[in-house]
């Protein structure tokens, strides 16, 4: 069982100090994707006249810029990172980055269509476009803080995560998230590249996870390996399906999600979905025409 934490305190618009580098203001768009709400980060000493970075502002809301004003002001804002360009995360980029004359970086948006299923409530932002395109790898380093860029695709094409290696700790914004598994939903998201960037989170060991949604993780060891062991029994749990004669994702999900709520389904659906294009890509299904979630698949 994957021991999730989704017990912590907050309120709404508040800066609260949850350790010697990071600040969290919680927006007020609470949901079934985005648990109590989008959290925004902010990385650097609280004191007036620090430099800061700011990571996922969230989703286009006065009270919410309001609020990220107030708990920078004083400071200096020299970044806005994005993890993605889902609208919980990023939409407010621009605005609060033009109030406080910081620079957007984020992984280039995708070129590809995505999902646009009308599950999630987390949908591209279209009009999103950083000042600077991230790759993987890069350093962003402020005033007493270092952040680098890990390209984390999977839930996204364009998932970048964020570490600080000062408190050995990641920002891992939709990847890795305490309160609930992450969906994965084609075209845009790709199971393959799911697991091998969470392979990629589990080498580097990480003391502490601050996903964009939910408290922290902060025994990552365990809960990773959770995590990925959770996945690796739905894919068998797919599998077996496929060869006990269903037949599409659609079919799949409310015997595989039977205890899951069931305005999640759809969500479900595409990370099912997932499952059975990564059983195709390795041989084991095919497909009849191009994978939805109520094409047709079988054994091969």
């Amino acid at each position: 069982m994957i021991p999730f934490v989704r017990d912590f305190d907050f309120a709404y618009g508040r800066r609260d100090q949850v350790s010697p580098l990071i600040q969290r203001v919680i927006a007020d768009n609470p949901g079934p994707f985005t648990f109590t709400g989008t959290g925004t980060y902010i990385v650097g000493r609280a004191e007036p006249g620090a430099q800061v970075a700011v990571i996922d502002p969230g989703p286009v809301d006065e009270a919410h810029l309001a609020a990220l004003l107030t708990a920078v002001e004083g400071r200096v804002v020299s970044h806005v990172l994005v993890t993605h360009t889902h609208r919980d995360h990023a939409p407010l980029a621009r605005p609060f980055a033009d109030r406080t004359g910081a620079t957007i970086l984020a992984a280039r948006p995708p070129v590809r269509e995505t999902h646009a299923s009308g599950a999630l409530d987390e949908d591209e932002d279209a009009d999103f476009a950083p000042d600077g395109v991230l790759a993987g790898g890069e350093r962003i380093e402020g005033d007493g803080w270092t952040l680098e860029a890990l390209f984390t695709p999977g839930h996204a094409s364009n998932h970048m995560a964020f570490a600080l290696r000062e408190e050995n700790a990641l920002f891992s914004g939709d990847h890795v998230m305490g309160w609930s598994t992450t969906v994965v939903a084609p075209p845009d998201g790709n199971m393959r590249d799911y697991m091998a960037s969470l392979d990629a989170v589990i080498a580097r060991n990480f003391t502490t996870l601050w996903p964009t949604h939910g408290a922290p993780v902060t025994n990552p060891g365990p809960f990773l390996s959770a995590y990925r062991a959770h996945r690796l029994e739905r894919e068998a749990q797919v599998a077996a399906r496929l060869r006990a004669g269903d037949r599409t994702a659609a079919e799949m999900t409310p015997i595989l999600y039977a205890a899951v709520d069931q305005r999640l389904w759809p969500a479900a659906a595409l990370s099912v979905l997932a499952h059975l294009i990564q059983l195709v890509e390795d041989g084991t299904a095919t497909v009849s025409g191009p994978p939805s979630v109520t094409a047709e698949f079988r054994p091969a």
